[in-house]
């Protein structure tokens, strides 16, 4: 990362000249004493490096905690695949807190959380926000507190409020619920006791190749002029990211936020190791970039979703799986059928895994030149505007009998419906197809009757309801069905935040690519906003799926064609309109005028609270472990070979290092913020053995198996794939030569559960060394 430039000293010839040498060596101490390395610099956190002039001054806290939940036996929520159960972990998953509040009137807060999980959630919120005013009376209220998921399809679900979400996960699990909850408390914790002055820097830049629409058939429907406008900023996708800097007052770089939209899709359905995707990558890669740089600051990163509702990470585009061929371009079928058509991602010819670690390099490559433009040539901008920091939340009822009425922004008269998804819902994406013969683009009369004796089994549409989505045909209408529970939400969360000039939209469901912009142009068009528009610039960005869950928003235009995205729009042709009315109704919220709202909790309708205590729950706990006759728990059954060849410079095919031992169920502990496996080493210069790589490394992977349910036998198969620039890590660590000083082994922490008393006991099991050659 080429944050600062090297110096280098070049040497004469040798001179017999004493004074000559004396010279040379008080010159060169002299400038090495008066203008300091800056890479040095960089690990100062006490020079500043940024050549923006400051702006104002504000209070910012950051904080980072572990949220994953159960990596086995527990459906993953994104797919709703009900054979995508968790067998393992690749990466941990992790919410990271970003608090700003004004010095002057520390009330005036916000504090936006990106987690690694598919979206915000109602209950979870709540729970969340229960905790903290429980450790902090009034301080964070869901006015300034915004919870957006990343929207990873590779972590473990049986956490969300609504049934429809959590019926592939056998209803809601406590563990996997309070790890959330827990993990994110923990983050905003630290913000709030580490909160410190210091200053904030905007900056923009493209993002190559890191996605592609996946529905441009929808996408074209919208009007050209419209579509004409946004070409240089990637057209059919959004492809410029937007980056909030932290700076603390001495000038050490606290970390980044940031903005840029693509599907947490690279790692495909049948992946069953616990990940973050592209994004959860993206940030764990970055805060090891930045680490090595700042060692004293540790910074944090968070890569938070914007508008990709119809952005996917599988840049090839869709391809038949069986022919090799295109699929067809306005429903996405091979032979007339959704199953073989999906998208390939840059590194398929390798695997999905390397697919997520491509896009997830370019979202960091363009973060980094973003935060290099700021700290050395002084682009982007610094904020400033007076310290405002306000943020504004309420609840809307879409879903009413009478729906959401107001006038769009042409002053024409609209209305929302109840909860419904159409027959496209069903087909899945590109990304995930999905089962028997549903299609995308399917307005109007669905071609098969019997899906429509399925659905009135479940629910019969009402005649308004069927009337009010036209020309969706509905399958599920979801709004309408209450048994056991409600489905799918009807009250959507409204909320956004303001930090001097950047305006963030929260956004409850997945906005398209247009849709986003529209939303985003209201917003900045706004006569509320136009006399600070004439004074400062002010931008905006969006953020979600956030708070609670609303599936999708689309264009009127892109809904008409009835793809997946507008049969997945819960509330009709008009509900981006009504999400921009919404938001347009409470924008004086945000003025730097505006005083703190009344809580949002007092105010009807409000959302049901379900979960966890009034969910469904059908995943069954660990009942005991056991070794096996002759057997330890942590015993190794296979070690690692006593030597590898590590693969040649840019060889992305890796080494694989593996280990197996006796292991026990993974769910009796958690293990937040530690690890299942552990790579460690020494030489002999440092001979006591040291953490090297863990859990939160993606070339590091735990497996597990169960090997008899009767008896309680389970394995662990510990591995460690050496290739490309973990190779290169490697041999930098080893030194010159072949490294053959150097040794690593592999390390398995784990917990079981005994029979009858159900006491859960830790244990560790320890490979032989090996070592690269």
């Amino acid at each position: 990362m080429k944050l600062s430039s090297s110096q280098r000293m070049g040497g004469g010839s040798r001179s017999s000249i004493p004074l000559l040498l004396l010279l040379a060596t008080l010159i060169f101490t002299a400038l090495t004493t008066a203008i300091p390395n800056p890479q040095q610099q960089h690990r100062n956190n006490n020079a500043r490096q940024t050549k923006l002039p400051r702006g104002d001054k504000y209070t910012l806290g950051l904080g980072k905690s572990d949220i994953t939940g159960p990596v086995v036996e527990i459906g993953f929520m994104g797919y709703a695949s009900t054979s995508q159960k968790g067998t393992g972990l690749r990466q941990r998953l992790y919410s990271r807190a970003f608090l700003v509040a004004n010095p002057a009137a520390p009330a005036e807060r916000i504090v936006y959380i990106i987690a690694d999980i598919a979206a915000g959630d109602t209950a979870i919120r709540y729970a969340i926000l229960k905790k903290l005013d429980a450790l902090y009376p009034g301080v964070y209220t869901t006015h300034n507190f915004a919870l957006v998921g990343t929207h990873s399809h590779a972590g473990p679900g049986a956490w969300m409020n609504y049934l429809l979400p959590t019926i592939t996960t056998l209803g809601v699990d406590r563990q996997s619920f309070d790890a959330i909850v827990e993990g994110v408390v923990k983050s905003v914790q630290q913000a709030h006791e580490g909160a410190k002055d210091g200053y904030l820097y905007l900056g923009r830049g493209l993002v190559e190749d890191a996605g592609v629409n996946r529905s441009p058939y929808s996408y074209e429907h919208n009007p050209a002029e419209e579509r004409a406008a946004y070409e240089s900023v990637g057209g059919q996708t959004d492809k410029e990211m937007t980056v909030l800097v932290f700076e603390d007052a001495a000038g050490g770089l606290m970390g980044l936020l940031n903005w840029f939209p693509t599907h947490g899709t690279s790692l495909y359905n049948n992946n069953t190791l616990v990940a973050g995707d592209n994004k959860g990558y993206a940030a764990l890669k970055m805060e090891s970039i930045l680490s090595n740089l700042y060692p004293s600051s540790k910074p944090i990163t968070g890569f938070s979703q914007a508008n990709m509702g119809d952005v996917s990470p599988n840049t090839l585009g869709p391809i038949c799986q069986d022919t090799g061929l295109p699929c067809t371009y306005e429903n996405s079928t091979c032979a007339g059928k959704a199953q073989m058509c999906h998208g390939r991602g840059p590194g398929f010819r390798v695997s999905d895994v390397e697919s997520c670690r491509i896009i997830g390099d370019r979202q960091v490559d363009a973060a980094k030149r973003i935060l290099e433009g700021i700290l050395q040539r002084g682009e982007g901008r610094a904020v400033k505007g007076g310290t405002v920091v306000k943020g504004f939340h309420k609840f809307v009822q879409f879903g009413s009998e009478a729906g959401y009425v107001f006038k769009d922004l042409k002053g024409v008269e609209r209305r929302t419906c109840k909860a419904a998804l159409g027959f496209g819902f069903a087909a899945g994406t590109t990304d995930g197809p999905g089962f028997f013969d549903f299609t995308q683009n399917s307005p109007g009369t669905p071609s098969n009757p019997l899906w429509l004796l399925v659905r009135d089994l479940l629910r019969a549409p009402s005649p308004a309801q069927i009337s009010c989505h036209k020309p969706k045909p509905i399958l599920l209408s979801v709004g309408e069905m209450d048994a056991p529970y409600a489905w799918s939400p009807n009250i959507v969360d409204i909320q956004h935040l303001r930090v001097g000039p950047l305006i963030i939209l929260i956004s409850s469901g997945e906005a398209t690519t247009m849709a986003g912009r529209r939303w985003r142009k209201a917003v900045l068009d706004s006569p509320i906003l136009a006399q600070e528009a004439q004074q400062e610039e002010l931008w905006s960005v969006l953020g979600g799926p956030g708070n609670t869950y609303s599936h999708y928003i689309t264009t009127p235009e892109e809904y008409d064609v009835q793809r997946y995205e507008g049969a997945s729009t819960l509330y009709g042709r008009h509900t981006l309109d009504a999400y921009i009315h919404a938001t347009l109704a409470s924008l004086h919220h945000l003025l730097p005028s505006a005083g703190l709202p009344a809580p949002s909790t007092d105010i009807s309708p409000l959302p049901p609270i379900i979960a966890p205590e009034k969910s469904i729950a059908l995943n069954t706990g660990v009942v005991y472990d056991n070794p096996g006759l002759g057997r330890a728990f942590g015993q190794v059954l296979t070690q690692p070979n006593e030597t590898y060849s590590l693969p040649s410079t840019g060889v992305v095919v890796a080494v694989v290092v593996q280990a197996t031992f006796v292991g026990a169920n993974p769910r009796n502990n958690l293990r937040l913020n530690g690890d299942y496996v552990v790579i460690e080493t020494r030489s002999a210069a440092a001979p006591a053995w040291a953490r090297y790589r863990g859990d939160a490394d993606y070339d590091v992977t735990f497996h597990w198996k169960r090997k008899d349910v009767v008896l309680g036998t389970s394995e662990v198969v510990a591995r460690w794939d050496v290739g490309g620039e973990e190779a290169e890590s490697v041999r930098s660590v080893n030194g010159a030569g072949a490294g053959a000083g150097r040794e690593f082994r592999v390390r398995y922490f784990g917990d079981a559960k005994a029979p009858v008393t159900g006491k859960v006991s830790g244990f560790v099991g320890t490979s032989r060394a090996f070592r690269f050659v």
